[in-house]
């Protein structure tokens, strides 16, 4: 799993305890999708991109 999540959250000088508050999980959550150790489901992927914004496919593409 490739993901931006590091490069938009540097973008928005956000932290992985904002945005896992924001998105429902655990802090080691949002490290482990940023790290490509966790693949996020499908809602959670969504709930990750309407706080971010930009379209699903741009924010989590597959290799």
């Amino acid at each position: 799993m490739n993901n931006r999540l590091k490069a938009l959250l540097a973008e928005r000088s956000g932290s992985h305890q904002d945005l896992a508050l924001r998105i429902e999980v655990s802090r080691q959550s949002v490290n482990a999708i940023e790290t490509g150790r966790y693949a996020p489901s499908p809602p959670l992927a969504f709930r990750i991109t309407k706080v971010f914004g930009p379209p699903i496919e741009i924010a989590f593409l597959q290799n």
